[in-house]
């Protein structure tokens, strides 16, 4: 069909340059070791923190909750697509995050657009990272407040720009708990203290942070003992928490708003009665199972060793997020292509992900992981990376 040349045209030119990407299908279910076209690999690549997307415990309440309340809900949440397992959730979520209360959304994106697109209007101002979230940045896109951009990080760039930002009505501080592609955190307590002392509202979006960081996988405001001085906190139900979905905890105002102005909630049909049920189930297993977090932050402290010790740049990472950093984004796909011949799944990231000159093999480890299968993937890495030249013998 003609029409679609021009886009034709940038593929091949991304084939040229080598960042042209095939979606990767897995034939097993997602845990530590996977099967890739009939292949047995080690997977550093999912977001599946704990283990808990093939948990018994949450198979098991999925099924139970099909059988009882079938396959979907056949509604929007604000129409007739409310179960009583829904409010059931949210209120347990909130107890979890130690919030007033809790609104669960279709994904983490949605959830960060229901926010910024529904509670500021051209009187505020929205102040953000430079590397939050793509689902942070298009939900800035699509409201009317003026917008600021603070270098990462960077406490001194943020007082500047609530310092310029005091004649709007609202000011509202936006960062990532954890940020995704360098694993690092925020410097929360300190970004907590700017925001009380130029009276401005404070968002985090705790999604590589829920399950996690903080006491039982409560996230980054927990870790840093802040809870009841951050306004809104957004996480994903799809990273640690092994399921799907987003939520906002935050206080009952802000909830029974964005029931009545989040578009987001107002036209999407509610999550199926599997989804809801699974996503009860591995809240309480972050309750019963603490064990999972401390295997997962001792195999990262591990495997992030390891690496270093190989001669890679693991960046800044402080989190079970490690990057191999590369640069060049031809051959970060290389080393990554290298790293599934020998047997190890690990994207390489390249390209409006990142930015440019900042190409890496973004690597997760989980609590299933053993030290066996770390140090197979270690040899992996030493070979792919001598291989390429991106380390040396």
């Amino acid at each position: 069909m003609k029409g679609f040349e021009y886009l034709e045209k940038e593929l091949d030119q991304m084939r040229q340059d080598g960042v042209f990407r095939s979606l990767v299908p897995l034939e097993t279910d997602q845990d530590a070791v996977v099967s890739i076209d009939g292949r047995r690999v080690i997977q550093l690549s999912s977001n599946n923190y704990l283990g808990l997307t093939n948990h018994p415990r949450l198979k098991l309440a999925a099924v139970r909750a099909a059988d009882q309340f079938g396959a979907g809900t056949g509604s929007v949440r604000t129409i007739a697509g409310t179960f009583s397992m829904h409010e059931d959730f949210e209120k347990q979520l909130a107890a979890f995050k130690h919030t007033e209360a809790a609104l669960v959304f279709q994904s983490g994106f949605t959830a960060n657009q229901a926010v910024l697109a529904s509670i500021l209007t051209k009187e505020d101002v929205v102040i953000s990272d430079e590397l939050n979230h793509a689902s942070i940045i298009d939900g800035i896109r699509l409201t009317k407040a003026a917008r600021k951009i603070y270098k990462h990080v960077d406490l001194n760039s943020l007082e500047e720009a609530l310092q310029a930002s005091s004649g709007y009505r609202k000011r509202l501080v936006v960062t990532d708990g954890v940020f995704s592609m360098d694993g690092n955190i925020a410097p929360l307590p300190e970004i907590v203290e700017l925001c009380e002392k130029y009276d401005a509202l404070i968002m985090v979006d705790d999604a590589h942070a829920s399950g996690v960081l903080g006491e039982n996988g409560r996230g980054t405001v927990n870790h840093f003992g802040l809870d009841g001085r951050v306004h809104i906190q957004v996480g994903t139900l799809s990273k640690a928490i092994g399921v799907l979905g987003g939520y906002v905890a935050s206080t009952k105002a802000v909830r029974d708003y964005l029931i009545h102005k989040g578009r987001p909630f107002l036209f999407s049909t509610s999550h199926p009665p599997t989804v809801t049920a699974a996503c009860q189930e591995a809240i309480q297993v972050l309750i019963d199972e603490p064990e999972r977090i401390e295997r997962l932050w001792y195999n990262t402290e591990y495997f992030k060793k390891g690496l270093q010790e190989l001669g890679f740049d693991t960046g800044k990472s402080k989190t079970p997020i490690t990057p191999v950093m590369v640069g060049d984004e031809k051959k970060a796909h290389q080393l990554s292509d290298k790293l599934l011949q020998y047997g190890v799944f690990a994207q390489g990231i390249a390209f409006p992900t990142v930015q440019k000159g900042q190409a890496r093999v973004r690597t997760i480890v989980t609590s299933e992981h053993t030290v066996e299968l770390l140090d197979e993937a270690l040899e992996a890495f030493k070979k792919a990376g001598q291989e390429i030249g991106i380390i040396t013998e």
